[in-house]
């Protein structure tokens, strides 16, 4: 920056001792006098920088120009603002937050940026603890997925409900649609579309009748079909066991494969479209100590293998389920397969310096177009007189020299010297 602030302040440089060695140079005699000579071509460099110069000789004037000094306050501005993008990222991670939350479509419960608590995961700059977050509540409304013949994804839809700033004291709910890389962006906020999947609901009816409904997201496993992975885990109704030890031994654990689109191969299933046109599922159902009691931390997408090593959890029962269907246990308890919700995973990103990296680089971008379009040209000319030998014993003649070099842009510098050539001298080929 400080070199590019140097040139851009630099006068144009004293005329070289030897114009003749310069890539374009002329020379020729005229009839007036240096000054006048130097003065008329110095009236025709409007937008030039110039400097007139005595030279060595008596009598010899010399014209330093120079242009395209605005090609150096390109690079500055260029380099200035590649500065200010660095400091305004750094600073955005410094004050910033992102927190990513799995939210199930069709009118589920939604989230409120309340604490980290509310986020699967949640990252803070180094600055911020993670209290203070800006107030906004979501609700995911639908969520509509187009895909090719192929089963490539197209584009990702999801039409929401929040509220931000007053909207809170009132209970108003405002309606948008999210989209891939189009984020809603309110009170300093942006929320965006990150991904999606299949969070199944099964219904536990327990041997006394009561029952339990749990919809929870499963992982997608295959990118391609959407089959995905999970477990679901069941605590028996209070009161249903006279002990809590007795109750920890019939917990539920449902685990197993969700297939958007069903395809059976005798009894192994898979997925042969993303789209949810038939869905299916094969659990392995446990019944045992699920762990729930513990305090410990578990997968939400897979048990514990020395759970079951253990002896700790049984194996009850191996079943393929379409919505509707179920199947029940030796110990009374029937589980069925009410169908799936699509879930989507929202990114709620705070960065306070986001203005900031956009100037900086709306200017950036402007400093590297000016400094790739505007030419660097000098041009020095040279007036000083000589003894005129074919006239008369006496008279002086006022010999001219111009040279000219192109500091950028090489391409049709010969013609454009030419041209300045025959404005600035009057001389012709």
């Amino acid at each position: 920056c400080w070199d590019h602030y140097r040139a851009l302040r630099t006068p144009p440089v004293p005329a070289p001792r030897n114009l003749g060695r310069l890539p374009h140079h002329f020379s020729e005699t005229d009839d007036r006098t240096p000054d006048e000579v130097i003065e008329a071509a110095t009236a025709h460099m409007r937008g030039w920088r110039t400097e007139v110069r005595p030279g060595h000789r008596d009598g010899e004037v010399t014209l330093s120009a120079e242009k395209g000094y605005l090609r150096e306050f390109g690079n500055l501005v260029f380099h200035l603002s590649l500065v200010g993008l660095l400091v305004a990222i750094a600073l955005g991670k410094l004050l910033g937050y992102e927190g990513n939350v799995i939210v199930i479509a069709n009118n589920g419960p939604g989230f409120c940026t309340t604490s980290p608590a509310v986020f699967d995961s949640f990252r803070t700059g180094n600055t911020n603890d993670g209290t203070g977050l800006t107030p906004l509540c979501v609700k995911v409304k639908d969520f509509k997925a187009d895909y090719l013949p192929t089963g490539q994804a197209e584009m990702f839809h999801s039409n929401i409900e929040y509220q931000a700033g007053a909207d809170l004291a009132t209970d108003t709910w405002r309606s948008t649609e999210l989209q891939v890389n189009h984020p809603l962006r309110v009170a300093g906020d942006r929320v965006y579309l990150q991904g999606h999947g299949f969070a199944p609901t099964f219904t536990v009816t327990f041997p006394d009748g009561q029952t339990r409904t749990e919809t929870i997201q499963w992982r997608p496993d295959d990118a391609q079909t959407f089959l995905s992975s999970g477990v679901l885990r069941i605590d028996p109704p209070g009161g249903m066991y006279a002990t809590d030890e007795e109750r920890r031994q019939n917990q539920i654990a449902i685990e197993g494969l969700f297939a958007p689109t069903a395809m059976f191969h005798g009894s192994l299933l898979t997925s042969a479209f993303p789209r949810m046109d038939d869905p299916a599922v094969a659990i392995d159902v446990y019944r045992g100590n699920t762990g729930l009691d513990t305090g410990r931390s578990q997968s939400l997408f897979s048990l514990d293998p020395e759970m079951i090593k253990q002896g700790r959890l049984t194996k009850e029962a191996r079943v393929n389920l379409r919505p509707g269907e179920s199947t029940t246990l030796p110990s009374g308890v029937k589980v069925t397969f009410d169908g799936a919700e699509e879930f989507v995973n929202l990114q709620v990103s705070h960065d306070p310096a986001q203005q900031w990296v956009l100037v900086s680089a709306l200017t950036m971008m402007a400093g590297l177009l000016v400094s790739l379009l505007l030419k660097r040209r000098r041009i020095w000319i040279r007036a000083y007189p000589v003894e005129d030998t074919a006239g008369t014993v006496g008279q002086r003649r006022t010999v001219v020299e111009m040279g000219g070099l192109a500091r950028s842009d090489q391409a049709g510098w010969g013609a454009e010297f030419d041209r300045l050539r025959t404005r600035l001298l009057g001389a012709e080929k």
